[in-house]
């Protein structure tokens, strides 16, 4: 009879480690604070208040009850495999080793939330697709790039709001705006932002030569409310309607009241045309414009005090972070963590977790390192 005693006591181990990154404790505190809030009649008086208040409870609910789960699951895992052992139950070792592959399942993912240390992990995310170099090429790979995190999406049960797209002429996009709507979109999707390489066998070239194209994606966290970090001036702003030419086919709804703001100051330009009017266009295009500002503003502030502290860094905006070959050989390989995969194919439909994860892990060694 196999003795799982030692899997057993690592797992209680990882358990009691999530306990104190996770804060359990203090976590339950806040959700009995909480709790109360949320009973209180005049809760909704203040609508915005009242979203961040439930949406906080649900989140602190959500970790205490992962954790309790796992470490009840871990409990009886150890019971199992020691009335095993005792009674020389053979029966019992299929249902012992699918309860620990469970588990350790279980806490692979919650020890990811260890990873998520960000001001705005939690927040959903703005993101924007571009094409760059490489002709039509650069314009299909954009679309599929896009595809790819609309299926990643999907995967991970987040919700997804194509704001605007502008077609790319022969094939594909030149550009695409969307908003992932999730506990830790833009935690997961800050990961990805940076520059795009895909090599292959062009679709697009009659001689069938290999061709280069890039694209690029930037993400920010979105606020529901425009954000208090930053102050809009109205004068500061040039807002154009247009009408939605449908660019992007599917991907976005035809109206007659599309929205273009350019922040005049910065030349941040946003634009929205998935709504069903013009004002809410316009909201939710102020909304992207406040989250933009902001993560430009916390830019400019690293890089002051960079410039104070004599750091010199890698100026990684329009950097190339990840290469996507599908001729000669297939392989997706990130530069920042190195992680290599073979299944192209995969990624490109949305399994992209691994790279994530990759760039997180290789991130916070980053941080040990340099701390």
């Amino acid at each position: 009879m196999r003795d799982n005693s030692e899997t057993l006591e690592e797992l209680g181990r990882r358990v009691a480690e999530a306990r104190t990154y996770l804060r359990i404790d203090q976590a339950r505190e806040e959700m009995t604070q909480l709790e109360s809030r949320a009973a209180s009649p005049d809760l909704w008086n203040d609508q915005d208040e009242a979203r961040k208040i439930t949406g906080r409870l649900a989140n602190v609910r959500d970790d205490i009850e992962r954790w309790e789960k796992v470490n009840s699951e871990v409990d009886d895992a150890t019971t199992l495999d020691s009335l095993a052992r005792e009674e020389k139950d053979e029966s019992l070792t299929e249902e012992i080793d699918i309860a620990i592959s469970s588990i350790s399942k279980e806490l692979d993912d919650i020890e990811l939330l260890a990873l998520f240390n960000g001001e705005h992990d939690e927040n959903d995310a703005v993101c924007e697709v571009h094409s760059g170099a490489g002709g039509t090429d650069a314009c299909d790979w954009a679309e599929m790039v896009l595809r790819m995190y609309l299926r990643w999406a999907e995967r991970k049960g987040f919700g997804v709001e194509i704001q605007e797209a502008t077609d790319g002429g022969e094939a594909g996009i030149s550009s695409a705006t969307f908003i992932v709507k999730g506990r830790f979109a833009f935690g997961f999707l800050r990961a990805e932002r940076g520059v795009h390489r895909l090599v292959r066998i062009s679709p697009f070239d009659a001689q069938a030569r290999r061709h280069t194209a890039f694209c690029s994606l930037s993400v920010v966290p979105f606020f529901d409310q425009v954000s208090d970090e930053v102050v809009i001036d109205e004068k500061d702003l040039r807002i154009d309607t247009y009408r939605s030419s449908g660019a992007g086919g599917q991907h976005v709804n035809v109206t007659d009241s599309a929205v273009r703001i350019t922040h005049l100051p910065t030349g941040t330009v946003v634009a929205c045309q998935n709504e069903r009017s013009q004002h809410q266009n316009k909201d939710r295009a102020m909304q992207m414009l406040a989250a933009k500002l902001a993560d430009l503003q916390r830019r400019e502030r690293e890089a002051e005090l960079n410039a104070l502290a004599g750091e010199q860094r890698e100026v990684a905006w329009g950097s190339q972070i990840r290469s996507y070959v599908l001729h000669p050989y297939q392989q997706v390989k990130d530069l920042r963590s190195n992680l290599e995969l073979g299944n192209v194919d995969a990624v490109l439909d949305g399994e992209l977790d691994p790279l994530m994860e990759a760039f997180l892990q290789w991130q916070r060694s980053q941080r040990d390192r340099d701390s």
